[in-house]
């Protein structure tokens, strides 16, 4: 059987392996990066189940200078070391844990202080840290062999007032000339600040062997996200985005970073990359504010613009099936597109129900087919795609899924149908469903 579950530092070998295989910003394949962020998905986790959890971040990672004709990296100079403590559990409040909202937690990785000249002014530096939002990480496993076989993440919100999120907005300019009788049309690039902290969808990844696997496993690890973000609403934005990988080489390198990016930022793809996991200052100091004409660049430059490599083909057939749209803005590192839906608008979240457990059934008994989900008190999250029935409030499984789910009656669990079938109660009359 195939569970979700949330990452673990167990995960984090298995997990640089993935990491290596295809190259996702939010998924470096870096131990220590990646180490911290699973503690930080664990007091994310643990704050969806109300209580909060004081891990302090592990040592940050040195970035090992590229040719740059420097001796240190510009990110090994920035980041600040902070040394390793142990995890402690401790209750958010007094109050019980059953309908307490959760309160917001201190960072789990450090932000790093302001970049050298040219900077921004202090106030306007210091919410540019991107790590300064709920990270949630899961991961999927195979319950004989307890394999890692995959990895999918939502960050809660991608910035906000004061610390925008950054993309390149295109655009279309038209020229002509009377006299001549022709014209042209380029398309420029204009860096985009947003600061409504829109919530992202990224880091999936499956190992190759299970990408044709009849359980559809890659579909079930993109899936879950959305499962996830209805039962917990308050946790997130009302946009969803995600930023998909353009094209990137064997090596490592993006086109449109060597040929527009470096211009500006004298850093390989690699360590600019790297250093975005602590901050992202760097890139609104340096990268210029006017219109960018995307005719200079060589051709093979402005062909990854707006595309994803074949890794991350299906991820957008996916997204784009299920509402996300490409609405012309870009990443403004590789180009890669930035997809939007509003959450929602996504019939998955519309779907998606809390109920009560009910007492088992035979399997012959379950007429329906999701995912469900099981939330622990302390942030233990579970999740698997199998058959129920639910009627009136109540989820119903047979014995052998709620062993699995490790869930006993009485429980509140999270369903999300995936057989086609209507299950979501009709609006009040007069309220259209948003």
């Amino acid at each position: 059987m195939f569970l979700i579950r949330r990452a673990k530092l167990d995960d984090t070998a298995t997990l640089v392996k993935l990491a290596r295989m295809v190259h996702f910003i939010n998924l470096p394949a870096d131990r220590e990066i990646l180490a911290n962020k699973i503690l930080q998905s664990r007091a994310a986790f643990a704050k969806a189940a109300g209580i909060e959890i004081d891990d302090q971040p592990l040592p940050p990672p040195k970035v090992k200078p590229g040719p740059t004709g420097v001796k240190s990296s510009l990110a090994d100079r920035l980041v600040p070391h902070i040394p390793n403590q142990s995890p402690h559990l401790k209750p958010a409040s007094s109050q019980p844990l059953k309908g307490r909202k959760a309160t917001r937690h201190t960072p789990i990785l450090p932000t790093p202080p302001a970049a050298s000249p040219p900077a921004l002014p202090a106030s306007q530096a210091a919410g540019l840290s991107a790590s300064k939002t709920d990270t949630f990480m899961f991961i999927l496993e195979d319950t004989e062999s307890q394999a890692c076989l995959g990895t999918s993440q939502i960050l809660a919100h991608m910035g906000g007032p004061g610390n925008p999120n950054l993309s390149f907005k295109l655009s279309k300019k038209q020229f002509f000339s009377q006299s001549l009788q022709f014209g042209a049309t380029h398309i420029v690039a204009t860096l985009y600040l947003d600061e409504s902290g829109p919530s992202e969808l990224g880091g999936l990844i499956l190992q190759p062997s299970y990408r044709n696997h009849k359980a559809r496993l890659g579909r079930l690890l993109s899936l879950v996200r959305f499962h996830f973000i209805a039962l917990h609403r308050n946790l997130f934005s009302d946009r969803l985005i995600a930023e998909l990988m353009a094209p990137i080489s064997p090596d490592g390198q993006n086109l449109l970073w060597e040929y527009l990016g470096r211009r500006f930022i004298n850093l390989t793809y690699g360590e600019a990359d790297r250093f975005c996991q602590y901050s992202r200052e760097f890139m609104l100091a340096l990268l210029p504010r006017e219109e960018i004409y995307l005719t200079l660049l060589p051709p093979e430059a402005r062909s990854v613009i707006g595309e994803v490599g074949p890794e991350t083909l299906p991820a957008r057939r996916m997204l784009e099936k299920i509402g996300f749209r490409y609405k012309d803005f870009v990443d403004p590192f590789d180009g890669g597109p930035h997809l939007e839906a509003n959450t929602a608008e996504i019939k998955l979240v519309r779907d998606t129900q809390s109920l009560k457990l009910g007492e088992p059934i035979p399997a012959n008994a379950a007429k329906r087919r999701g995912i469900v989900s099981h939330l622990a008190d302390d942030g233990e999250f579970i999740a698997a795609e199998l058959e129920y029935s639910d009627d009136k409030g109540i989820i119903r499984l047979t014995k052998e899924s709620m062993k699995s789910l490790n869930v006993e009656p009485g429980m509140t669990l999270g369903a999300t149908p995936l057989d086609g079938k209507d299950s979501v109660r009709k609006p009040p009359s007069g309220r259209k469903r948003a």
